[in-house]
C-alpha cells in the first residue's frame, strides 16, 4: 500500500511538472525602470496621462457611450501598437474581435477603463505586455503604445 501511494505521489508530481510550459526562467524588468522612458514618451507625444497602480500610463481619448468593459468582456477593436521609438509594430484597420482573457495584462487593465465605443491610449510596461519573453518582433524587456478604439 505504501509503494502504491509513493508510485501515485511521483506520477502526479511528473504529470504536474510536465504540463508547466510558462517558465521561461528570465525575470521582468521592474516598473520603475521604464518609468523614466515611459513619461518622456508621453510628453513627447502629448499624452496626458494618468498612472494606474499597476505602473501602466493611459490617456481616455473618449470615454465611449456603450456598455462597460471588464477583464472577461470580449470586444471588437482598431488598434495600432508602436515601441517607444514611434516604430509601428502592429496596426489593423477593420476591427479584430477577441476577450480581454486572451490579451496582454496591459490591456486587460487598461481597456475595462472605457466603454464600448471608447477610445484609449495605453502606455504599457514590459512587465505587462510581453515580459522578459518577447514576441514575434517584439523584443524582451519593451514597453509598448497602443492607441485603441473599442467598437
Amino acid at each position: 500500500m505504501r509503494i502504491k501511494l509513493i508510485v501515485l505521489g511521483f506520477l502526479a508530481t511528473l504529470a504536474i511538472s510536465c504540463g508547466k510550459t510558462e517558465d521561461s526562467g528570465c525575470t521582468p524588468v521592474p516598473v520603475a525602470n521604464e518609468k523614466a522612458a515611459m513619461i518622456k514618451f508621453c510628453t513627447d507625444n502629448n499624452i496626458n496621462y494618468t498612472e494606474h497602480a499597476s505602473g501602466l500610463l493611459y490617456q481616455i481619448m473618449s470615454q465611449g457611450t456603450g456598455a462597460a468593459l471588464d477583464a472577461n468582456s470580449t470586444v471588437a477593436a482598431i488598434y495600432t501598437g508602436k515601441f517607444l521609438n514611434g516604430v509601428t509594430f502592429e496596426a489593423n484597420a477593420t476591427p479584430a474581435t477577441f476577450g480581454l482573457n486572451q490579451v496582454i495584462e496591459g490591456w486587460r487593465i487598461g481597456i475595462p477603463l472605457i466603454n464600448r465605443g471608447g477610445r484609449i491610449r495605453l502606455v504599457i510596461p514590459s512587465a505587462l505586455a510581453y515580459s522578459c519573453v518577447g514576441r514575434g518582433s517584439i523584443p524582451p524587456n519593451t514597453p509598448l503604445y497602443f492607441e485603441v478604439t473599442v467598437n
